[in-house]
């Protein structure tokens, strides 16, 4: 008598059907933890940042990083580089940031300064010289509503 070794195609058929069930279920536990966590990495960078313009401000007589007219390389540069109480190159306060973070969702790290409100997608982030708000510029909308989820945070 001759003994078979090895698995029938049925036997083959009901395993791979099994961890197929297995991985629909898994699959989406892990893609919102994924979601939640960039969520919580986007809120941190939100809120170093803010922390960072405060002190500029209190720093420099009332003024932010930025005003209107400037650009994304003012911005950085009063941020990221030692500065005299009015701004300017200088060595008296800074640096406040190593430098600026990236956006997780957009992958930018560019700021746009005033303009439009935030969602465009056009920068990593926006800045309001007029309020001094600080708010990711990504269009990420998980729930579809046509509102850009970050721009409240």
């Amino acid at each position: 008598m001759k003994v078979r070794c090895g698995f029938t195609l049925v036997e083959i058929l009901i395993v791979v059907s099994i961890l197929g069930i297995l991985a629909a279920i898994v699959i989406p536990q892990y893609s919102s933890g994924t979601t939640e966590a960039r969520d919580a990495g986007l809120r941190s960078n939100l809120q170093i940042v803010r922390k960072q313009i405060a002190l500029y401000k209190l720093h420099h007589h009332g003024l932010w990083p930025a005003a209107e007219g400037e650009t994304h390389d003012d911005f950085q540069r009063r941020l990221t580089s030692r500065t005299d109480e009015w701004g300017e190159p200088g060595t008296q306060f800074g640096p406040y940031l190593e430098r600026l973070p990236t956006n997780i969702f957009n992958k930018l790290a560019t700021v746009r300064i005033g303009g439009a409100p935030a969602g465009s997608n056009t920068h990593g982030w926006r800045f309001d010289p007029s309020t001094g708000q600080f708010q990711a510029d990504d269009n990420h909308d998980s729930n579809a509503d046509g509102v850009a989820d970050h721009v409240s945070l």
